[in-house]
């Protein structure tokens, strides 16, 4: 006996990633609970997360669903080693997820009070919602650099005045990408050609602030799934969602990555839309946004390491 499919093949890509939400804790809680599915309450989240210029969207949220009030956090150790800070005996931790392990214990500033030789807390501390007034500087060039690993040929050009970017898959493989990777035993720069997979199209007449947003909204629809995936491993297949959705995601992953380096886009006018009214947002995937996220903002700062395709 053939062994039974689990979705129908009726069903797009995008409608079967749907069906595993329960498998995924964070989209479990958007989509059963509805936490973040009114207006009032996404745009809270958001506007947290682009305050926590700090850490990383993905912690940021987890805080802010934790606590919403959070406004500095630390693990006990570093409280007391650092800041001469104890934790309160009743204080509740808060579980974020760990660099190279599983999670981590944290309390925020207000779960802790001086101890006998507590020091004066930082700026970031006292302040850490502190408007930076920071522009466009390596972060879209080291963008492009690590792009190529996934086989994105990033080019500007020439376009009409309501035309800022785009991206599209590409058929037929017939060039190849130079993916810097380090350096051998002898010194020497080691690469990786990789074969072109996407064609990313950035206007030539925009500023580089107005460039950055839009490879970022660009990114954003290929690492939220919108155009498939060359493998599960890296980012989902959600082919099939409706344009709605799909530019509402697009738009928040540009709105946070461009909000947590304090450059202005207009992305605020698109979700302003939404976020002004008190009416639903689209059925979107708060995992798929927030790594989207974390993404790109790691690829705007270091050199990236190749993708692994096992």
């Amino acid at each position: 006996m053939e062994q039974e499919t689990l979705f129908s093949t009726d069903m797009t890509p995008a409608e079967c990633w749907e069906k595993e939400t329960t498998k995924r804790a964070l989209d479990e809680l958007f989509v059963l609970v509805r936490q973040y599915k009114t207006s009032k309450s996404y745009s809270e989240l958001i506007q947290f997360i682009t305050h926590f210029h700090f850490y990383s969207p993905y912690n940021a949220m987890l805080v802010h669903i934790q606590m919403p009030g959070a406004t500095f956090i630390a693990p006990a150790r570093r409280w007391l080693n650092e800041f001469g800070r104890i934790v309160k005996t009743d204080a509740r931790p808060l579980v974020i997820l760990q660099p190279m392990g599983p999670v981590m214990f944290v309390f925020d500033v207000t779960q802790t009070e001086p101890g006998p030789k507590s020091r004066p807390l930082p700026q970031e501390v006292e302040k850490p919602f502190k408007v930076r007034y920071g522009t466009i500087g390596g972060e879209i060039d080291q963008t492009i650099e690590n792009a190529k690993r996934d086989g994105i040929r990033i080019m500007t050009q020439e376009q009409g005045s309501l035309s800022a970017g785009s991206i599209r898959k590409v058929d037929l493989q017939t060039q190849s990408l130079k993916f810097y990777t380090g350096k051998g035993k002898d010194g020497n720069p080691l690469y990786n050609y990789i074969p072109v997979n996407y064609d990313l199209l950035i206007s030539s007449n925009i500023e580089r602030e107005s460039q950055y947003s839009t490879l970022v909204h660009e990114l954003a629809h290929l690492y939220c799934g919108h155009l498939g995936t060359p493998n599960n491993k890296w980012w989902p297949d959600r082919r099939g969602l409706s344009t709605l959705t799909g530019e509402f995601e697009a738009e928040s992953v540009t709105y946070l990555v461009c909000k947590r380096l304090d450059i202005d886009i207009p992305s605020d006018e698109y979700l302003s839309s939404y976020l002004d009214k008190d009416q639903d947002i689209p059925n979107i995937s708060l995992e798929c946004l927030m790594k989207a996220t974390g993404l790109i903002e790691q690829m705007g700062k270091h050199q990236l390491k190749a993708r692994k395709t096992t």
